[in-house]
């Protein structure tokens, strides 16, 4: 920081452009995103191979089941 603000050398991307990013650029899905416990009931399980669609069914985890077309175990959409 020659100058004291905040740009940094020649090349350095400028403010904000280090390793902290700053305060609210988080990367997160939020709630009830993701494949885990409690996204709630409805919506899809999919085949992260072929793409294969299967409804999902509430109190079963879609990682538990296997595509029924390639066999491979499906992830919660």
């Amino acid at each position: 920081m020659p100058f004291g603000d905040g740009t940094g050398p020649l090349g350095g991307g400028g403010r904000g452009s280090g390793r902290g990013g700053g305060a609210g650029r988080g990367m997160g899905r939020g709630l009830g995103g993701g494949n885990r416990a409690g996204t709630g009931p409805a919506g899809y399980c999919i085949c992260p191979s072929c793409g294969e669609k299967v409804a999902h069914t509430q109190r079963i985890p879609c990682y538990s089941l296997n595509c029924p077309k390639c066999g491979v175990k499906m992830i919660r959409e």
